[in-house]
């Protein structure tokens, strides 16, 4: 593991543990894909707590989590799930990402990930705590995703000229569309290749590859480039949903 990454989620589990029950604590996405790439990829991790948390601990969780001064510690995020709640797929829990303290779902995707590779850095493994995620409700939860969520964004334009847009943009719908044909989950690396494919213009994805991997990066302006990845996207997403 990278020698920065490998010191925030040492001091991260040293400092939670003394504010909050924890039960277990895992990481999923790039870095439990092997795809990680330190400060691009975030730190998406899962932990599991006794029981759900007081007005105290969530205070406490907000102090620990704006006075980790290390590098990367802006990129790490972490949800808060309490034993109890963990097989409601549609519980919002406690979560920390983007610099600020909310309430959100975990996802089908993320508990199928967390079933199929977790980092397990603390406690239980997933499958032991994780009731199981079935191919229907994860094709469900991937079409619903596609169509209220990212159809509705790829209605609008001015927030397909930021990079964010784009880069999320297209990775999830390659990935939503091999889930939906195959049942099974890829990374992002993948969701590149996936992409060409699926008909993706070409300068769009070296551009997101170029970014992502720190390869010579394409002259491409961006509003061509949010234009061409919101076109795609829209097409992407129907097709998904139709089966095609």
């Amino acid at each position: 593991m990278h020698t920065a990454t490998d010191l925030l989620l040492t001091q991260f589990l040293a400092e939670v543990r003394p504010v909050v029950p924890l039960v277990a604590l895992w990481a999923h996405g790039s870095l439990a894909k092997g795809d990680y790439q330190p400060g691009r990829s975030d730190l998406d991790l899962i932990a599991v707590v006794e029981e759900p948390l007081t007005d105290a601990q969530r205070d406490g969780l907000e102090r620990l989590h704006q006075g980790i001064d290390l590098p990367l510690a802006e990129h790490l995020h972490c949800s808060y799930l309490p034993l109890g709640r963990l097989s409601d797929h549609g519980t919002e829990h406690v979560t920390w990402a983007m610099e600020e303290l909310f309430d959100r779902p975990v996802t089908a995707v993320t508990r199928r990930e967390l079933l199929t590779g977790a980092l397990e850095l603390y406690g239980e493994p997933p499958g032991e705590l994780i009731p199981p995620v079935s191919d229907r409700e994860l094709a469900e939860f991937v079409r619903g995703d596609l169509r209220d969520f990212w159809l509705v964004k790829a209605g609008g334009r001015k927030r397909w000229l930021q990079e964010v847009w784009v880069d999320l943009g297209m990775v999830t719908v390659a990935r939503a569309t091999v889930t939906l044909r195959e049942g099974r989950l890829i990374s992002k690396r993948e969701a590149l290749d996936v992409l060409g494919e699926l008909g993706a213009p070409a300068v769009v994805v070296e551009d997101i590859r170029s970014r992502r991997y720190g390869s010579r990066r394409p002259v491409l302006s961006r509003f061509r480039r949010g234009k061409l990845a919101r076109a795609f996207v829209r097409d992407a997403i129907k097709r998904a949903l139709d089966g095609r």
